[in-house]
């Protein structure tokens, strides 16, 4: 089967799946779900690299996510793709993808380029229960994936350099479980965590290469431009 005839299948398997209501039945299915997480490198050729982002409107009312897909190695936008749908889940720390990801999928399915990475504003195995959203979108899908997050949700680590490219390991209870990464020189760092399909060391490796100029990748910084965007 043709690899976008694949894609738009297993979005629509996921929207067709019921979705939780509650923190307890999203509890479960993080559980039920993480065994499926592949910490190794699913993919070889990236044609397309996409980002994924939500915002909201009408006082958090309407999810608003927006996907942009890249052409590597230029970087040059070649698609986005916006919807807008009802919030339907609360604002919980660590369930944070029962909350975007509806809306991100109905964005996804909008798609006419299919991308063979995604980089998830979010976390992914840097999560209590190993399955934040990078992890749970890259599941649903089956598509690599990647956790950059702004912010620490869960770990220690030692003391980053202020250099471009630095990285040190995130920890938590003696397991690693990501990595804090300068992505530019003296600014703040991002936390970066496999999603699916994709190694630690290969996760950090293609962030740099998404990210020439600013602290964000190029993929991350679009997305949530439209996500933000009051019109589009």
């Amino acid at each position: 089967m043709e690899p976008a005839k694949i894609f738009q299948g297993n979005i629509q398997e996921a929207l067709n799946q019921p979705w939780p209501q509650t923190v307890d039945a999203a509890r479960k299915i993080q559980e039920q779900l993480r065994s499926q997480v592949i910490r190794d490198d699913g993919f070889s050729t990236v044609q397309y690299v996409a980002g994924v982002d939500v915002g909201f409107e009408d006082n958090y009312r309407i999810t608003k996510a927006a996907v942009a897909v890249l052409r590597y190695p230029s970087l040059e936008l070649v698609e986005r793709a916006i919807a807008r749908i009802p919030t339907t889940f609360p604002y919980i720390p660590g369930f944070l993808s029962f909350r975007e990801i509806p809306a991100l999928l109905q964005a996804l399915q909008k798609l006419n380029t299919i991308p063979d990475l995604i980089l998830c504003d979010g976390q992914g195995f840097a999560h209590p229960r190993r399955f934040g959203i990078a992890c749970h979108l890259g599941v649903l899908l089956d598509v690599p994936a990647i956790g950059v997050a702004k912010s620490r949700l869960i770990g220690t680590h030692e003391e980053l350099a202020a250099e471009k490219g630095s990285w040190q390991s995130l920890w938590d209870k003696e397991e690693r479980v990501g990595a804090i990464l300068r992505s530019r020189a003296n600014v703040k760092p991002l936390y970066i965590s496999i999603g699916h399909k994709i190694s630690l060391e290969t996760a950090i490796n293609w962030v740099l290469r998404c990210t020439p100029k600013y602290r964000l990748p190029e993929t991350t910084r679009l997305a949530d431009r439209f996500a933000s965007a009051r019109e589009g």
